[in-house]
C-alpha cells in the first residue's frame, strides 16, 4: 500500500526483510521502521500460505487509513463529507477531495493476487476507497522475491506508477510517500523494492516513509495502525513535532545509510484489564524503553541511541514529560553515543489516542510512541545474514530465482551489502564507545 502524502500550505503543521535482496534494493532516502516481532521459525508469507492472509499489509494499512477516521464523523455506508473535516486543514495530507465534495483517502492498494483486494473492493468500508487505486493482478508471486521484482510485478509497476502519479499531482505540495507493505512472501519485498526504485527514479529525494510487516498474530495489526497513527498524528493534526514528513530525517538520519528506525508503543492494555492499569506518564515513558515494547525484535540497551523521538497524545502536561525524561536519563540501559548529547526530542499533541470500538486494546487517556535510531537493530540484519547463511550453503531454493530471471551474483551482492550495512552500524557504535574512553 502506497500513501502519498500532501502538504496542507495552509497549515503549520523499516524495510526489513528476511530476504536480503530486498534491503539491496531499498533507496537511501527511504526512513524505514519495521515490524518484525516474529516468531524466527514462521517463515511463510501471505502470498505461500493463506492462513496469514488476514495479516498482510494490505489489512494494516487499510487499519491504519480506517484509524485516521475514527476521530471523525464518518460511516462505512457512505463516504466522507466536507463537513466533518472543515475544521481541520491538516486532513488533506492524506485525504483528498472528489468533484462531489466527498472526501477519499489519497492511497493506492496493490496486490499481485486478487484475494485481499477483493476484500476491500466488496468489504465494508468499499465505499470509503476509489475503485481506481485497488490494483490486483492474476497471479500471486508464490514466496519468490524475483517473480515480484523480475516477472510478474513488471506487469503491474507501470499501472501502478501511473496511479501514483495521479495521486501525486492531485498535491498542492507533495511531502512523500509512505509505504505499507509485507516481506513473507515475494509480492511485498519483490514488487516493493521494484515500486520504490521508480518512485526514486521519478520523484529523485522525495522522502518515503516505510512500514514493513511480517506475519504475526493476527491482533498485531490493531496495535500496529494504532503505533502508525501516534507517529503520523502531527501530520494530521496540529502538532510541535514531525509536522512535516522531512523533519522525520532531520530528528532521526545522521547517516544516508543509518536508516533504520525502531518504534516501540505504550500502553499497551486489553479491554479486559482496562480498569485496573495505570497509565501515567512516567509509566509509559518507562514502558517504550522495555525491548518488550519494540515493534522489532532486538534489545536497544545492547545499543546505542543515535536519535530518539517520543511523541505524546492526549492529556499530557508538559511538566511531567520533562520530569519522565530526566528519570529515563539517569538510567545506564537508555545511553546516546557521544556526539548526541541532547537525546530527546519530545512533542505533544492533545488529540487523545483513539481505539476501534469492540477491539482488543482498551481506549487511554493518553499515549506515547517513540521512534528512534538504535544501533541495536542491527541484531535484525544479524539473524537475516545467519538464516541466509545457512541456505545459500546448500544452494536452497536457488534455482527458483534463477527461473525468474535472477542472476546469482546478485545474492552475493546483496549479501556483501547488508554485511556493509552490519558494518556501518558496529562503527558507529565502536565510535561512541571510544570517545567514552578518552
Amino acid at each position: 500500500m502506497v500513501i502519498v502524502l500532501n502538504k496542507d500550505l495552509h497549515d503549520s503543521s523499516r524495510f526489513l526483510s528476511d530476504d536480503p535482496l530486498f534491503l539491496f534494493h531499498l533507496p537511501l532516502e527511504t526512513i524505514s521502521t519495521s515490524f518484525l516481532r516474529e516468531n524466527i521459525k514462521e517463515r511463510e508469507g501471505n502470498e505461500g500460505n493463506r492462513k496469514h492472509s488476514s495479516w498482510t499489509s494490505g489489512h494494516s494499512g487499510r487499519k491504519f487509513v480506517l484509524g485516521a477516521l475514527l476521530p471523525r464523523t464518518w460511516h462505512p455506508a457512505r463516504w466522507l463529507n466536507t463537513s466533518s473535516s472543515a475544521a481541520n486543514n491538516s486532513f488533506d495530507t492524506f485525504f483528498s477531495e472528489g468533484s462531489s465534495g466527498k472526501y477519499v483517502p489519497r492511497a493506492l492498494f496493490v496486490d499481485l493476487e486478487p484475494t485481499v483486494i477483493d476484500e476491500v473492493r466488496t468489504g465494508s468500508y468499499k465505499k470509503l476507497f476509489n475503485p481506481k487505486q485497488l490494483i490486483s493482478g492474476k497471479e500471486d508471486a508464490a514466496n519468490n522475491f524475483a517473480r515480484g521484482h523480475y516477472t510478474v510485478g513488471r506487469e503491474v509497476i507501470d499501472h501502478c506508477v501511473d496511479r501514483v502519479r495521479l495521486l501525486a499531482d492531485d498535491c498542492s505540495n507533495l511531502q512523500g510517500f509512505m509505504v505499507f507493505n509485507a516481506v513473507g512472501g515475494g509480492t511485498g519485498s519483490g514488487l516493493g523494492s521494484l515500486l520504490l526504485e521508480r518512485l526514486s527514479a521519478e520523484y529523485g529525494k522525495t522522502l518515503k516513509l516505510g512500514f514493513t510487516i511480517f506475519p504475526s498474530p493476527k491482533n498485531l495489526n490493531r496495535l500496529i495502525s494504532q503505533t502508525i497513527s501516534s507517529l503520523t498524528t502531527s501530520l494530521r493534526f496540529d502538532g510541535s513535532m514531525n509536522v512535516d514528513i522531512s523533519e522525520f530525517q532531520t530528528n532521526l538520519v545522521p547517516f544516508p545509510r543509518i536508516h533504520f528506525m525502531l518504534s516501540s508503543y505504550a500502553p499497551i492494555i486489553s479491554s479486559a484489564r482496562a480498569h485496573y492499569e495505570l497509565c501515567s506518564v512516567p509509566e509509559i515513558t518507562k514502558a517504550v524503553f522495555e525491548p518488550s515494547r519494540m515493534m522489532a525484535k532486538c534489545d536497544p540497551s545492547r545499543g546505542k541511541y543515535m536519535a530518539c523521538c517520543l511523541m505524546y497524545r492526549g492529556d499530557i502536561a508538559p511538566k511531567d514529560v520533562n520530569q519522565a525524561v530526566r528519570s529515563i536519563k539517569t538510567k545506564k540501559s537508555v545511553q546516546f553515543v557521544d556526539w548526541c548529547p541532547t537525546g530527546f526530542k519530545c512533542g505533544i499533541n492533545y488529540q487523545a489516542p483513539f481505539a476501534v470500538p469492540g477491539g482488543d486494546l482498551a481506549k487511554t487517556k493518553r499515549a506515547v510512541c517513540m521512534i528512534s535510531n538504535n544501533t541495536a537493530v542491527s541484531e535484525v540484519f544479524s539473524r537475516i545474514d545467519h538464516k541466509f547463511d545457512t541456505m545459500f550453503a546448500k544452494r536452497a531454493f536457488v534455482h527458483w530465482y534463477l527461473g525468474e530471471g535472477m542472476e546469482e551474483g546478485e545474492f552475493s551482492e546483496a549479501r556483501e551489502d547488508l554485511a556493509a550495512l552490519e558494518k556501518d552500524y558496529e562503527e558507529v557504535l565502536q565510535d561512541g564507545q571510544q570517545d567514552e574512553e578518552y
